[in-house]
């Protein structure tokens, strides 16, 4: 049951659907965001959806999907290609750039529902790429 949820919300992820996104989503989710905090919650997770949506256009590729026998942990590798569009706090002024870089996210599932997902990617590769 784990790789059908969790290949059912990157395809949410690259159609943009939040709200499918969150249909996946257990009420506590907690979200580790790559060099950041823990977000917790539903409405968390929808407030940080619409800043990415805002900053940032992504579609990911190449998502390759493992989980364990018990159906409770799981993780993806895959390829974000993306464009910066909105100056993010912080980084680089965006002016459109575009990016491709490898990332990987863990997730935990808890009644068929993704209680935890933690994403990582390489920041400093990011900030090259945009600053280029």
């Amino acid at each position: 049951m784990t790789k059908p949820v969790i290949e059912a919300y990157f395809a949410a992820f690259n159609k943009g659907d939040v709200a499918a996104m969150l249909s996946l989503l257990d009420e506590d989710i907690e979200h580790h965001v790559n060099e950041g905090g823990i977000r917790r919650g539903k409405q968390a997770f929808a407030e940080f959806c619409a800043h990415m949506n805002r900053a940032y256009q992504e579609n990911l590729t190449d998502i390759v999907v493992f989980s364990n026998e018990a159906g409770t942990r799981g993780a993806a590798e895959f390829t974000v290609n993306g464009s910066y569009l909105v100056t993010d706090p912080g980084l680089p002024e965006a002016k459109g750039q575009k990016y491709v870089l490898p990332a990987g996210s863990f997730f935990t599932l808890r009644n068929g529902k993704i209680a935890r997902v933690t994403t990582y990617y390489n920041l400093q590769e990011w900030i090259r790429q945009v600053s280029a």
